[in-house]
């Protein structure tokens, strides 16, 4: 990206943004209520990303088995590719109803939409509030310092992101993790090698949704690898 992320053309500074992390912190909320937690589950479906598609679309099952145990959880699906295509499912409890739309998607080649997921997500908590975005892709070809500002502006509704990293792009990796810690979540890397370890990782975020950070923490004690490290980087 040509440049730090922590400093920006008005001269942000790391120190500005531990402050405002800090302030996102103060104001988050803990959720101790019976209603269902909200998470969004958005997918990059460009071409690079058809060796994973299959496997994905099973993902959001286990999410949902997880998240028994700390509550009830409600599931919207979203995904972008080609050329401009962004589509989100209505929001369900019932993971079945899920499976067929995802089994209908194959990708197509395209740049990534990040903003349009993010912008989506904001406006989705300004009707009901969004208790996590799970996102998943492989590579970042939009303008950094717009999904940045964006990200705080989930961090500010209390809408942390987990940004999970398939390969090894140093410029989406860069981008994703201030992604993650400006809106209160986490960033982690996998390959289809790790299947296991996304699984449970996407177990333990919904586990969050469902129970908020102590359900996490309790999750995370008890399944403990990976998951204790997503765990300690949520707000």
């Amino acid at each position: 990206m040509g440049r730090d992320l922590d400093q920006n053309k008005k001269g942000t500074t790391s120190n500005d943004v531990d402050a405002f992390l800090k302030k996102v912190s103060s104001i988050q909320k803990v959720r101790d209520t019976p209603t269902a937690g909200r998470l969004i589950f958005a997918i990059d479906a460009t071409a690079s990303r058809q060796p994973t598609w299959d496997h994905a679309s099973h993902l959001q099952r286990e999410m949902f088995n997880a998240a028994t145990i700390a509550g009830k959880l409600e599931l919207q699906i979203a995904f972008f590719r080609g050329f401009g295509e962004f589509r989100a499912t209505p929001w369900t409890q019932k993971s079945e109803s899920l499976i067929a739309p995802m089994s209908r998607v194959s990708c197509l080649g395209g740049h990534t939409q990040i903003e349009k997921v993010l912008k989506h997500t904001l406006r989705q908590t300004k009707e009901k509030q969004v208790n996590g975005l799970v996102y998943i892709g492989d590579c970042m070809e939009e303008e950094a310092d717009k999904l940045c500002h964006l990200a705080g502006q989930l961090g500010m509704q209390g809408v942390p992101v987990f940004a999970f990293q398939e390969g090894s792009d140093t410029t989406a990796e860069t981008c994703f993790r201030q992604i993650a810690k400006l809106s209160g979540g986490a960033f982690c890397k996998f390959d289809m090698q790790s299947a296991e370890k996304l699984k449970l990782l996407l177990n333990a975020v919904a586990v969050y949704a469902a129970g908020g950070r102590k359900a996490l923490l309790k999750y995370s004690q008890k399944v403990g690898g990976e998951t204790l490290l997503l765990a300690r980087q949520v707000k």
